[in-house]
């Protein structure tokens, strides 16, 4: 796997996001969050940039918010994307583990939370075995928005004392929901 330095920020850099805007629209060409959005979410403290760099190059990227209280806190990863030549070589895989140790020696998280769409597709399916090779549980309740059109389902690695994941994903979505109408609030 290629040599790889891990950044994150929680203070808009026009720079930055200049440097790696192209993997977030190239993994999320449709209905991602904005580049207003995202300025706002770290303006307002709610939100951070991740960064994976090869020999100065952005490869790997992803957005992450907070949720619960200090005692029950998690990491909602809101996007996470790989440079799309670069898929399956271990990064994704990487990038997940500089974050869970980033937001539990920052944050304390006792879990990390996202949302997978739930589809049958083989780009769905691939997805979904992502998240559970790397240890995430699918639960099995189905999330639908009223805003968009294909339903979702909450994925939870749980960390710390308790390895223990209760298929309870509508518990997991009030986590979601709370932080995306946090995200989209007008300031």
């Amino acid at each position: 796997m290629l040599e790889l330095e891990f950044t994150t920020i929680d203070t808009w850099d026009e720079s930055l996001w200049a440097r790696m805007e192209r993997i977030y629209r190239e993994a999320f060409p449709t209905g991602a969050k904005t580049k207003a959005i995202l300025r706002s979410m770290l303006d307002r403290g709610i939100g951070y940039l991740h960064i994976g760099v090869h020999q100065g190059e952005v490869v790997t990227m992803a957005v992450s918010g907070l949720g619960g209280k200090r005692a029950e806190r998690i990491l909602i990863i809101d996007y996470l994307a790989v440079e799309q030549k670069l898929r399956g070589s271990g990064i994704g895989t990487w990038m997940l583990k500089q974050l869970q140790t980033w937001a539990i020696r920052e944050h304390g998280i006792n879990g990390m939370i996202i949302e997978a769409e739930s589809g049958t597709t083989e780009a769905h399916l691939e997805r979904i075995q992502f998240w559970q090779r790397n240890g995430f549980v699918l639960t099995s309740y189905v999330h639908q928005y009223s805003m968009v059109p294909e339903p979702y389902q909450a994925m939870m690695l749980p960390l710390g004392r308790s390895k223990h994941v209760p298929d309870d994903g509508k518990a997991l979505f009030r986590y979601i929901n709370a932080f995306h109408r946090v995200a989209y609030r007008k300031s």
